[in-house]
């Protein structure tokens, strides 16, 4: 049975003294409910040490994006290497944020993808259609475009370890959610019709693949209790130490 994972998405939000008490409050939540749920915490870069020195043995750190490049003349960017010298084992890829507002194509999710299996970052592979997609039924073709190119030079080793978010975009920090119907039909179409010819019936039924889209405390359940959707890639509700909790909660009760 796969367990199920909540990770929270800080985006770029949060002092440190506001980012600490958050921290702190998700860790002893974390720690009651660690056999039963994953919770990942993806803050901003500056905050990953500080963060992995609080989560010691309860919650994960994770970073919100990787660099395509081993190191060298890139101005801002954080490589595989740095975030292994620090202790951070997971990142996010191809967030609809990046792929929008930073022109992120599947070519570079891919590459970034490759980058953190090199490392042994587990990836949270971002993957979701824009509302004019979906309402020309072109939702299954982009997101089997996204993941294809995202996933072209994983093997099937390594996709178990990798985690995959479906985040319609139109749902994403907009208040809207797909309904539970919606986000189910979609993450089985990613299992069986994109992992499953790709890696096999036994890698795509272990493969994690959570929700992303305005989760909140009062829909977490009716997704959580879909049979593909294994958990939830928090955004706004990860910033509220009530919320985020509740949501771990829903996660840990099924």
């Amino acid at each position: 049975m796969r367990r199920k994972i909540v990770a929270g998405n800080w985006k770029m939000n949060l002092s440190w003294e506001e980012a600490k008490t958050l921290l702190l409050g998700i860790n002893r939540f974390a720690n009651i409910h660690k056999r039963d749920c994953k919770v990942i915490i993806c803050p901003p870069f500056v905050y990953l040490d500080r963060a992995n020195d609080i989560f010691i043995g309860h919650a994960s750190v994770g970073a919100q994006n990787i660099s395509e490049y081993d190191n060298g003349a890139y101005t801002g960017e954080i490589s595989g290497e740095i975030l292994n010298s620090i202790g951070v084992h997971y990142t996010i890829v191809g967030h609809s944020e990046r792929r929008q507002y930073f022109g992120e194509t599947n070519e570079q999710v891919g590459r970034k993808v490759d980058k953190a299996i090199e490392r042994n970052i587990k990836a949270i592979i971002c993957c979701g259609e824009t509302l004019e997609d979906r309402n020309a039924g072109r939702q299954k073709h982009v997101v089997k475009e996204q993941l294809t190119a995202a996933l072209r030079n994983v093997n099937k080793e390594a996709m178990e370890r990798q985690i995959i978010a479906y985040e319609p975009v139109w749902a994403v920090g907009t208040g809207q959610t797909a309904s539970p119907a919606q986000a189910q039909e979609m993450h089985a179409f990613i299992r069986n019709e994109v992992l499953e010819p790709i890696f096999g019936a036994e890698v795509a039924d272990n493969s994690s693949i959570i929700y992303g889209g305005s989760v909140k405390p009062g829909n977490a359940e009716d997704l959580f209790v879909q049979p593909d959707i294994d958990g939830a890639l928090v955004g706004g509700a990860s910033l509220s130490l009530e919320d985020f909790n509740s949501i771990i909660h829903a996660a840990q009760r099924l």
